[in-house]
């Protein structure tokens, strides 16, 4: 046992991002350091955790560059937080923040920590562009001179293609394909046409601008760089101006800029903490954070999708929470793509596909689209990679806290690399 005998009930406090920006926009002079120190500053002055010595503080970046190895722990330091308090970095791409909660809340339950914060951050602004390998070799040559002959002659070598950048890129090193021509192939596979991907896209700006608009967002969203609302958002969008997109990752394609996330620049965090820890600071239990799950798919030598991984763990979950797939109130399922939640819907109301490859005796059934991503999704509200998770956290605790008839949420956020983390929250019924 590492810790305690007992394992405790883990709270969702809160949460707290920064508006997501579209990337080379509001926040294209601003890092990974900046927005994540931003979000810390802004949860200890929101939770009253000035001088606080927390257990954990464990949050990532896709996007990163090297001289932020020890990102997290760097931003502690500038928090207001004690500075005892540790920071921890990991990364399993569009996941890494929701893995960051069920981490540190798996260290709550034990008996290790009694709160923390998990978070992420990510820039497309500020990626790191970095020179061909052959420079590399090329300089680290010279360095390991030891006369000064032996330092200069490798840069006889030199040439102008040393000089090309290399930027960072968004291909499958196992496949060559982008994660939108992935998609394309599950999209064809699952037979999910353009209209059913833009009707979800417009839906998806409909349901985050009324939530903009009614307040929900109001403590959940922290004014950074002069935006005060995500700017990815299209009010006046629909599914008839979508419809005029041209395909953006296959000629013959179904996906386009409109009904897919844009590329964003943002960050986000979520506090959990035990529930005496909670009880005596007197902050509120929006949620617990009961149950977690993470999965992976053979994309390269199976026959499965990029992004189809939620739909094997999602019910592993519910086996391990003894549920079916309609016992929540709310679902929030990451908008990669539009595609991409149709087919993973569509394969968990397929008899074939849960009977051969979920080992089901019946199909996992219909989701309620009147209670999936009520608030808006990553396709409206942006994907900055690693903040997505704890952004879906944050809004799922606050609609299970201001829902009284609410029991529970469920979670799925795909990633790349084929593999999926997925949670469920359920709601703070005062006992």
């Amino acid at each position: 046992m590492l810790v305690g005998s007992n394992v405790r009930r883990v709270a969702i406090v809160g949460g707290l991002r920064i508006p997501f920006a579209r990337a080379h926009g509001a926040y294209s002079l601003a890092g990974n350091p900046e927005m994540l120190t931003a979000v810390l500053q802004g949860m200890v002055q929101r939770f009253g955790l000035q001088g606080l010595r927390l257990g954990e503080v464990a949050a990532g970046a896709v996007m990163k560059h090297s001289r932020d190895f020890n990102l997290v722990r760097e931003c502690v330091l500038s928090s207001g937080l004690d500075p005892q308090t540790p920071g921890l970095d990991l990364q399993r791409a569009c996941g890494t923040s929701l893995e960051a909660a069920i981490g540190v809340a798996n260290k709550i339950a034990l008996g290790q920590i009694d709160a923390g914060i998990a978070g992420g951050v990510d820039t497309i602004s500020d990626t790191p562009v970095v020179y061909p390998r052959s420079y590399q070799q090329l300089l680290l040559q010279s360095w390991r001179g030891r006369t000064a002959w032996a330092r200069l002659r490798p840069f006889l070598g030199l040439r102008p293609k040393h000089f090309k950048p290399v930027f960072p890129g968004a291909l499958e090193p196992r496949t060559g394909l982008s994660m939108g021509q992935s998609c394309e192939l599950m999209a064809r596979r699952w037979q999910i046409g353009r209209e059913d991907q833009d009707a979800l896209a417009a839906e998806s700006h409909a349901r985050a601008a009324a939530a903009w608009q009614s307040g929900f967002f109001e403590g959940l969203v922290e004014p950074f760089n002069g935006l005060r609302i995500d700017d990815n958002l299209r009010e006046d969008t629909s599914a008839e101006k979508l419809a005029r997109l041209r395909p953006a990752f296959e000629r013959d394609g179904t996906l386009t800029a409109g009904n897919s996330t844009p590329l964003t620049d943002g960050a986000a965090g979520v506090l959990l903490a035990s529930e005496d820890w909670a009880r005596a600071r007197g902050l509120p239990v929006q949620a617990w954070l009961s149950f977690g799950k993470s999965w992976a798919v053979d994309f390269t030598g199976g026959s499965e999708g990029l992004l189809m991984a939620p739909v094997y763990a999602v019910p592993a979950m519910l086996r391990d929470a003894g549920l079916s797939l309609q016992d929540f109130d709310y679902y929030e399922i990451h908008e990669a793509f539009a595609a991409q939640v149709l087919c993973t819907l569509k394969a968990w109301e397929s008899a074939e596909f849960c009977r051969d490859k979920l080992g089901l005796d019946a199909p996992l059934g219909t989701v309620d689209r009147a209670r999936l991503n009520v608030k808006g999704g990553s396709v409206a509200i942006g994907h900055p990679f690693a903040a997505t998770g704890a952004r879906v956290v944050a809004t799922l605790s606050r609609l299970l806290a201001d829902d009284p008839a609410a029991r529970r949420g469920l979670i799925s956020i795909c990633t790349a690399g084929g593999m999926a983390v997925t949670a469920i929250l359920e709601r703070n019924r005062g006992t």
